[in-house]
């Protein structure tokens, strides 16, 4: 038995509880996964894990062992990152989440140039417009977009900033209007972004505008395409709308407008030693951004 590897599964099926989603993120059999941990049981002479039809719960001991196991393999990820930086040699693999919208657009580009640069790193990228919990989901780093300031139990570095734009096609300005101010915003078809903190409610000017419309849906860049068509008005985060608006097929009303900002925070897990290759990825980003400054 492999003893590290049996460690590194026992700690990642007590924090997500469940032996099929840990033998999917590992590419490995429920049955030897079960062998595994069955196996690191008979070694240590007790029980960890109590099974049942429903759910998995730890013992005692189980409760114990988890938070040894986590401090040795924290400790075997520390020694590696330190070893790796002694020998300037980025490399190894690094598990980031990242927003749906902001992986298809902005980060793509991003992400090549990273892996041109640095090919001896190895990503694994999952976009999700829901925000992943980085520890239960065993990420490195979570790159989070956000107006306002929240709370949060990682570290926190910001990589840069990104502003809205308020789009509409040509044509369904023709056929409905212009606007001019944002007032004119009540009487048009506006799209509601299902995510969106503000929710119907357009942070555009003084006091901001409660709008309506038919459409509402959790992905902007889905929102945009029905912009495109002419089906209405979207607020939509620059380095989404960007392209759309460089080929001219939506136009930008009430740029002059007041708009809030949002950020977009590089976050990870608190450690003693953060590794070299994902504090080099956070700097690129950063560095990478401010030569983009149009998205």
């Amino acid at each position: 038995m492999d003893k590290l590897r049996a460690m590194q599964l026992f700690v990642r099926v007590a924090e997500l509880g469940s032996f099929s989603q840990v033998a999917g993120q590992h590419g490995c059999s429920k049955s030897m996964l079960s062998k595994q941990i069955s196996a690191l049981e008979q070694t240590l002479g007790t029980r960890l894990l109590q099974r049942s039809t429903r759910r998995l719960q730890l013992t005692q001991a189980g409760e114990d062992y988890l938070q040894r196991c986590r401090e040795i393999l924290r400790q075997i990820e520390d020694t590696e990152a330190r070893m790796q930086q002694q020998q300037q040699i980025p490399q190894g693999k690094l598990r980031i989440n990242a927003a749906m919208a902001l992986g298809l657009t902005a980060l793509a580009p991003a992400f090549a140039e990273f892996m041109r640069l640095y090919p001896q790193i190895e990503l694994d990228i999952q976009l999700s417009d829901e925000a992943q919990d980085l520890l239960q989901h065993n990420f490195d780093l979570g790159l989070r977009v956000a107006s306002q300031t929240f709370d949060s139990a990682y570290v926190g570095q910001t990589i840069t900033q990104f502003s809205y734009s308020i789009c509409a096609s040509p044509e369904y300005l023709r056929q409905h209007g212009a606007i001019n101010c944002p007032e004119d915003l009540t009487n048009h078809q506006c799209f509601e972004y299902s995510y969106f903190r503000h929710k119907h409610i357009w942070p555009v000017g003084k006091d901001g505008v409660a709008i309506r419309g038919k459409l509402k849906a959790n992905s902007s860049v889905f929102l945009l395409q029905m912009i495109k068509q002419g089906m209405g008005v979207g607020f939509i985060p620059r380095f989404i709308s960007h392209q759309a608006l460089q080929a001219g097929d939506v136009v930008e009303v009430l740029a002059d407008e007041h708009k809030p900002k949002m950020t977009l925070y590089a976050l990870y897990p608190v450690r003693q030693f953060t590794p070299p290759r994902l504090k080099l990825l956070i700097e690129f980003l950063q560095n990478w951004f401010s030569q983009h400054p149009y998205l």
